[in-house]
């Protein structure tokens, strides 16, 4: 069993993206592993914003970080790019913080063409602080997320897709786990 982190950038739990972030975290639950997770929107603004590790709320949130096997970074894609919420949070660990993690990017939008934010934006910034194990994500259209659905709010086909990016996950989490006990150094690239 991994503890694994999921950073959430949603405005709020109903929002689209807080809906695949239920959905994604009782997948991973019901694989046995143990789910936490920071939903930025919660965090207090100026302590975020000024970088302010003293604050109780923010230290709790980077020590969860530096501390989990896997993290899942959510995010809903606003003009091609991820949430401010989300690169603040993030601008606040160090470096190679995402080392040796496994690390799985969702994002949501409005319109196909935003899907350039996975690969131009936000795994990039994973990549700024030391993500050497993401696995390849899934961007849902929020069009295929129907909140008001509950427990099936994500169409079949966006459930299928994020169910496999979830078991590539779990996979990414086997292996990662694996090299650290075993101490073989480097991690290879993520499928």
């Amino acid at each position: 069993m991994s503890t694994i982190l999921t950073i959430s950038g949603s405005p709020s739990a109903s929002a689209r993206t807080g809906v695949l972030v239920s959905y994604v975290n009782a997948r991973l639950v019901e694989a046995g592993h143990e789910v936490h997770t920071v939903q930025v929107r919660q965090l207090p603004t100026l302590p975020l914003l000024t970088e302010d590790l003293n604050d109780p709320q923010i230290a709790e949130a980077v020590t969860r970080i530096l501390n989990a096997d896997g993290i899942v970074v959510a995010s809903p894609v606003y003009r091609a790019a991820y949430s401010g919420l989300v690169k603040a949070l993030l601008d606040l660990l160090p470096k190679r913080a995402l080392r040796g993690r496994a690390v799985l990017p969702l994002a949501t939008g409005g319109s196909q063409g935003f899907l350039v934010a996975m690969d131009y934006a936000l795994n990039p910034l994973l990549a700024g602080k030391g993500a050497d194990h993401v696995v390849r994500g899934e961007f849902v259209l929020d069009n295929r997320i129907r909140p008001e659905l509950g427990d099936n709010a994500l169409d079949p086909e966006a459930a299928l897709a994020v169910l496999a990016a979830t078991e590539r996950f779990t996979a990414a989490l086997a292996d990662v786990g694996y090299r650290r006990r075993r101490g073989t150094g480097h991690l290879r690239p993520a499928v």
